[in-house]
């Protein structure tokens, strides 16, 4: 099995091969498109999306994460804006930063880095940020317009499953009528991948710790997404033939011939079932890229919304020859 690109599909499928989802590069490309819509948007519109990180604490997971969102922020052109408080922080003060971000025109999207102290409530913090700044798309509002159909689109979603569904899409891999398994049912990501499969005419079954026969379910299974957070959990035998995978986990696994004394996996045990998988993402290099690149389409689409710049043909020749960013 080869890592594949979208553009490389006819060639494998005729092999017969496994397609290995590279998310890395398709991360990549996106950027590309998103960097030339906002030199577009400069240009004709004077409008920079503007994203704003607020971190909370030292943690190196966290900061990590936001070291990797300033970045390609940056690398496309966004305007970006940081905010680093004291894990002592209170969370009045906390609450206080989120309204100055609201209030200022130049952030199209705020993100707020969880895990938060526990002297703060999350909740709380995220239902401050207003709904047209939602880059996590996680509001009730934009999470309902997710899910209704027939009603108007969210203006940001869920990055991670979009990312998910975005990989579908661009290796051309048939979604409606297929039967779909998502293993894992938390609000990040098992119920929106969900909502965003069913709104793509999968038939879609959610399992989750308390699934009976969980085997026979997923041998159902046309495409499964696994989030369900436990190292190698999806082994060979329990997935179909021809099936694809996407694997949202990433988990740390002990290994002494690596330097830090581990290595990541993902939810599937992905040397096995690569070999009877039609199309299945690595960890790393899936899911965790797209999850980045997402979010810098939703501050994008943030940002015309904001700005009430329509997605006309020329901002869409800019990037490229389709319309980049459609519903899920």
């Amino acid at each position: 099995a080869v890592t594949t690109h979208p553009d490389d599909m006819s060639s494998v499928q005729s092999k017969q091969e496994p397609i290995i989802i590279d998310g890395k590069g398709t991360a990549a490309t996106i950027r590309q498109e998103i960097a030339k819509a906002v030199k577009f948007l400069k240009e004709k519109h004077k409008a920079t999306p503007g994203l704003a990180t607020v971190l909370v604490g030292n943690r190196t997971d966290s900061a990590t994460y936001v070291r990797f969102k300033k970045k390609a922020a940056a690398e496309v052109g966004f305007h970006s804006i940081d905010r680093h408080l004291d894990e002592k922080v209170t969370e009045e003060e906390l609450l206080k930063v989120v309204k100055e971000l609201a209030e200022d025109d130049k952030v199209h999207g705020i993100l707020v880095q969880l895990p938060l102290p526990k002297h703060i409530n999350e909740h709380t913090v995220l239902s401050s940020i207003p709904v047209n700044k939602d880059v996590d798309g996680f509001s009730a509002l934009n999470i309902g317009n997710l899910v209704m159909r027939g009603g108007e689109d969210p203006k940001a979603r869920p990055c991670t499953p979009w990312g998910c569904i975005e990989l579908l899409k661009r290796y051309k891999i048939e979604v409606a009528g297929k039967n779909a398994v998502v293993l894992g049912r938390s609000n990040i990501v098992g119920m929106p991948v969900a909502a965003m499969l069913q709104n793509l005419n999968a038939t879609v079954t959610v399992c989750h710790s308390k699934t009976k026969n969980l085997k026979e379910h997923l041998l159902r299974a046309d495409i499964i997404i696994a989030a369900i957070g436990r190292a190698e959990f999806v082994k060979a035998d329990m997935v179909k033939p021809g099936a694809t995978v996407i694997d949202v986990g990433i988990n740390s696994k002990p290994d002494a011939t690596r330097k830090r004394g581990y290595r990541l996996v993902g939810d599937v045990d992905y040397k096995a079932v690569k070999e009877i998988a039609g199309a299945i993402t690595p960890v790393p290099g899936g899911v965790g890229p797209m999850t980045i690149a997402m979010l810098l389409k939703n501050t994008f689409n943030l940002c015309l919304s904001n700005n009430k710049i329509s997605f006309d043909d020329a901002l869409q020749e800019s990037m490229f020859s389709k319309k980049p960013f459609p519903a899920s």
